[in-house]
């Protein structure tokens, strides 16, 4: 079962209080490596985006991998476009792109400048500014439980594309939170990927944090923060 912006069992008055205090900036060095290590270690790290002073953010529990030109489920796949050129690009910088003809999907572009590869950010648990989220989604549950709603929810559109989340001055960026164990993590062939042929369509590169003792998780992850 998918972990909910919402759950009872994480949205608590104490978990949105402890996570406000902001933690380190996570350095480009932590996105420029092997694709698949950055995206199982992005899990339980906390997304914020600034807006006029405001903190919105939020503590990834799913990404997705996807890896260079042979990755026939990449957008890399058709080599470099004017689409696809981010992702060449150092490590670190926001890849942004439009799908299905209304949804905004965010990614992080991973591995050394000149590879293509990113991790798509598929779920995570609101904790900040949940109200602002609230009336940009239009609803009160199911805020950020998947990745156009994180587009969505933190109004993250067009413009945001090729954004370093790495420069100082950047207002959007990843804090670094308590690790994930191993115990809690879930790997399982990525979603949504059409007519994707083997061995892309069945590769394990989908990860998320389990639902079972992931409050735990969470909140111990807030508490590091204090």
């Amino acid at each position: 079962m998918a972990i909910q912006a919402t759950d009872p069992l994480f949205f608590s008055p104490e978990l949105v209080v402890l996570t406000i205090r902001p933690m380190p900036r996570l350095p480009r060095s932590f996105f420029a490596r092997p694709t698949l290590m950055v995206a199982r270690e992005l899990l339980g790290q906390r997304l914020v985006k600034v807006e006029r002073g405001k903190r919105l953010a939020g503590i990834i529990t799913e990404v997705e991998a996807y890896i260079g030109e042979d990755d026939l489920a990449c957008h890399a796949k058709v080599g470099r476009t004017q689409r696809t050129e981010v992702m060449y690009a150092p490590a670190g910088h926001l890849y942004v792109y439009f799908t299905y003809g209304m949804h905004w999907m965010l990614n992080i572009v991973t591995e050394p400048e000149g590879f293509p590869a990113a991790v798509l950010l598929r779920g995570m648990i609101g904790t900040e500014s949940i109200e602002t989220m609230r009336r940009r989604r239009g609803r009160v549950d199911h805020l950020t439980d998947g990745p156009a709603k994180i587009a969505q929810a933190l109004g993250i559109g067009k413009r945001w594309n090729g954004t370093d989340l790495c420069a100082p001055d950047s207002d959007v960026f990843i804090e670094r939170a308590k690790p994930v164990p191993a115990s809690l993590v879930v790997t399982a062939p990525r979603v949504g990927l059409g007519n994707t042929p083997e061995p892309w369509l069945g590769k394990p590169w989908n990860f998320s944090v389990k639902r079972t003792g992931a409050a735990d998780l969470l909140r111990s992850s807030a508490l590091a923060a204090l």
